[in-house]
């Protein structure tokens, strides 16, 4: 089952929504998670914490998987 998360700008930042789904705690812990490779985007391990995400990117993470979705 994919989960929307619902975002009113443009783009959210890798770390921030890693943040906003409550993975992480803190932007420390998600560069730790997202640099030893836990996080794909559209398919591919993504290692930059400041990587854009726009609606329609389809996240992967500990086996969730979610969908970037404009509010």
């Amino acid at each position: 089952m994919i989960l929307p998360l619902l975002i009113e700008t443009a783009y959210i930042k890798l770390d921030s929504f890693l943040k906003m789904i409550s993975v992480v705690s803190s932007g420390g812990e998600a560069k730790i998670v997202i640099s030893e490779g836990g996080v794909s985007v559209n398919g591919a391990v993504e290692v930059r914490r400041g990587r854009k995400l726009y609606p329609g990117d389809l996240i992967r993470f500990q086996g969730g998987e979610y969908k970037v979705e404009a509010a």
